[in-house]
This record gives C-alpha cells, sequence and structure tokens, in this order.
C-alpha cells in the first residue's frame, strides 16, 4: 500500500509538471501573438485616425499582460508545498483568473468611455484597402487564437486560460465589428465604429464580470461537480462490505487538486484490521478512477445483530423521508440495552437546519420517548 501511495505522489507531480508546460506554451504564443496585433493595430489606428483601431491594439496589449500574469500565477501555483501551506499554492490559480477577468473589465469600460467620448466628438476616420485587409487578418488569427487558447484551458480546467481564450474571442467580434465599421465608412463615409464600439464594450463588460463571478465562486467554494461525486460514491460501495457512502465533502485547493472526506456504512462485524485494509483498497481505487485523493474515511456501523433494530430504523426512515425538504438518511444506529438511537439527516436548503432539526426531533422523540436520540444535521453538499 504505501508503494501504491507513492506512486499516487509521482503520477500528481507528473501531472503537474504537464500541466504547466501546457499553460506556459499556450500563454507564451498568446504573447507573441498579441504583440504582433497590437504594433499592426496601432500603427493603422493613428494612421487612420481611427480610435475603434486603437481601443482594438491596447485591448492586444492588455491581452499580453493577461498572459504573463497567468503563467506567474501558474509558476506560482506549483510550488511545493511548505510548512506554511502544507497543501500546495494551486489556489493562487485563481487569483490570477480573478485578475483576467479584472482586466477583461477593464478594457470593456475604457473601451465604453472613449467610444461616448468619440460620439460626443465625433472625428473623421480615413482608411485604406490595405488596412482593411490587416484588420480582416487580425480576425481571422484573433478566432484561432482564441479557440486555442480555450480548448486547452478546458482540457487541463485552467481558469485563467479559459478566460483568456474566451477575451480573445470577444477581441475577434470586436475587430470584426470595427472592420465592419470601417467598411461602411469606406464606401459610405457614414461613420458608426464609435456606436459599434459602445455595444461592443457593453458585451465585453459583461464577460468580464461572469468571468469574474465564476472565479469567485471557484475561490469561495463551488458545489462538487455532480458527475465526480456519483462516479466516487459509485466505486466506494462496489466493494461488498460498504452498505452506502455518505456525506462526501471534496476539499479543492486549486484546478485538478482535490481532496476528499466521506462516511462508510460498514457491518458491526467487521474489525479494525479489515476496516483499514478496505479504506486502503478504496483510496487508492478512488485516486486512479477519478483523481481525487481521499484523504479522510469515517464509519457508520450498520447494526446486523438485531432484527428489532431494523424494524425500529425502518419506522424512523419512513417518518424522516416524509418530509420533503428531507433528501437522506443514514448512519442509523440503535442499541436496545442502553436505550440509544442516533442517526444523521441530509436537509435541503429550503430550510433553515435548526428549525428542520427541531421538527424531526418531536416526532422522533414522541415515538421513542425513553431512548435518548442523537440527530446529526448534514448540509446539502453533494448529490
Amino acid at each position: 500500500m504505501d508503494k501504491e501511495k507513492a506512486g499516487v505522489r509521482r503520477d500528481l507531480l507528473h501531472e503537474a509538471e504537464n500541466r504547466d508546460k501546457i499553460i506556459v506554451k499556450t500563454s507564451v504564443i498568446g504573447i507573441v501573438t498579441n504583440i504582433f496585433l497590437a504594433t499592426f493595430k496601432a500603427i493603422i489606428g493613428f494612421l487612420s485616425n481611427s480610435i475603434a483601431v486603437i481601443l482594438d491594439a491596447v485591448n492586444n496589449l492588455s491581452d499580453v499582460l493577461s498572459s504573463v500574469i497567468t503563467i506567474v500565477g501558474t509558476k506560482l501555483a506549483n510550488k511545493m508545498p511548505d510548512k506554511k501551506h502544507p497543501l500546495g499554492h494551486g489556489r493562487i490559480e485563481y487569483m490570477s483568473a480573478l485578475l483576467v477577468s479584472a482586466i477583461v473589465l477593464y478594457a470593456g469600460i475604457t473601451a465604453a468611455v472613449e467610444s461616448i467620448k468619440r460620439i460626443i466628438h465625433p472625428e473623421p476616420s480615413d482608411y485604406s484597402v490595405i488596412s482593411l485587409i490587416i484588420i480582416a487578418v487580425a480576425v481571422v488569427v484573433k478566432i484561432v487564437l482564441g479557440r486555442y487558447v480555450k480548448a486547452n484551458g478546458e482540457k487541463i480546467k485552467s481558469g485563467a486560460l479559459i478566460a483568456s481564450g474566451a477575451d480573445a474571442m470577444f477581441d475577434a467580434i470586436l475587430s470584426a465589428s470595427v472592420l465592419a465599421s470601417a467598411i461602411i465608412y469606406f464606401t459610405t463615409e457614414i461613420s458608426l465604429e464609435a456606436y459599434v464600439g459602445v455595444i461592443i464594450s457593453i458585451v465585453i463588460i459583461k464577460a468580464g464580470i461572469e468571468m469574474m463571478t465564476d472565479t469567485l465562486s471557484d475561490i469561495l467554494g463551488r458545489r462538487a461537480d455532480s458527475e465526480t461525486t456519483k462516479k466516487i460514491k459509485q466505486l466506494l460501495v462496489e466493494e461488498p462490505e460498504v452498505r452506502g457512502a455518505y456525506d462526501l465533502i471534496i476539499h479543492n485547493y486549486g484546478p485538478n487538486k482535490n481532496l476528499a472526506s466521506v462516511h462508510l456504512e460498514l457491518p458491526d462485524t467487521m474489525t479494525v484490521e479489515q476496516v483499514d485494509t478496505l479504506t486502503r483498497k478504496l483510496e487508492t481505487k478512488v485516486y486512479h478512477e477519478t483523481g481525487v485523493i481521499i484523504a479522510g474515511i469515517g464509519v457508520y456501523s450498520f447494526n446486523t445483530k438485531d432484527d428489532e433494530v431494523a424494524k425500529i430504523r425502518n419506522t424512523i426512515q419512513e417518518t424522516v423521508m416524509a418530509h420533503n425538504w428531507v433528501l437522506q438518511m443514514h448512519g442509523f444506529y440503535a442499541d436496545m440495552a442502553a436505550k440509544l438511537i442516533r442517526f444523521d439527516i441530509v436537509m435541503s436548503f429550503e430550510i433553515e437546519a435548526k428549525e428542520g432539526l427541531e421538527i424531526v426531533m418531536k416526532e422522533i422523540t414522541e415515538l421513542y420517548p425513553d431512548y435518548n436520540i442523537t440527530i446529526a444535521p448534514d448540509v446539502d453538499i453533494s448529490d
């Protein structure tokens, strides 16, 4: 088992190194591409006196800054654990994604301000055929870059890369709008670029807010992925000794860095040695199948020695589950001699935990007034 755990650690390091290389490579490609685009657009913008093209160039420079932040954030996030941060520095990557979304938001606000200024104080533009061709090429390049960066971000679950890729796609839309307004002006001398700039800036601001909100959810701690929790529980209950898997909590310490704890319902006839063997087996099994490290396993004892206990359990379960805000009952155990009953209930967010607990406690106490009853309320944290 120790060799298997060592293998798990090696796998984690290998995955982290590969992920690091992909993020850096993708970001460097983004930096080089955006520097070239910004240079050409800035030249065209100043020569043609186009505020839209100049803002588009500035937006490309902001993308360069985003890529630099992504690289720095990745390097810091992959620092080895230390005494102050024993579980690593993976959450730094969320901070870098937050900075990228802030840059997107700032770029959108700046574009809106400058576009409104140009509406109030219009100035004529002077486009050439060559400038239009360069802007068209920039649109194609940005679309390809955006899809490439976002695809890599989704592949390795990098919030910063996904945000950068989405930003690049919005830049392509911005450039396409600038191109369309330039063509209209070139052919009709009707200037729409400032109005187009306002519309696009609103779209960029909306995207920045959505990116920021999504990243903040990661920082605050979002609900575990439904498919992952179901897969883990399925793997656990496949073992014949496991009567049920409950209270699964996945603790996230950065992209692809998930530690979990869970309670297993096991027969009261199992020895400590048997439980130890089983839990070690399950830890390895879950990691190899899902990449999630089971850091802690608690145990609920399933009573197998008394038929009367089974009757009590069925009665209590029927009573408790009659409430639509009770999602699950588990961890039931009763000691007839000691007059003791204990179990856990999972309640939805439709009712306050204290209120729900008081209702259930009153009902069960009325059914079994001679028993010492302990009910533990659980939060609906996983499917």
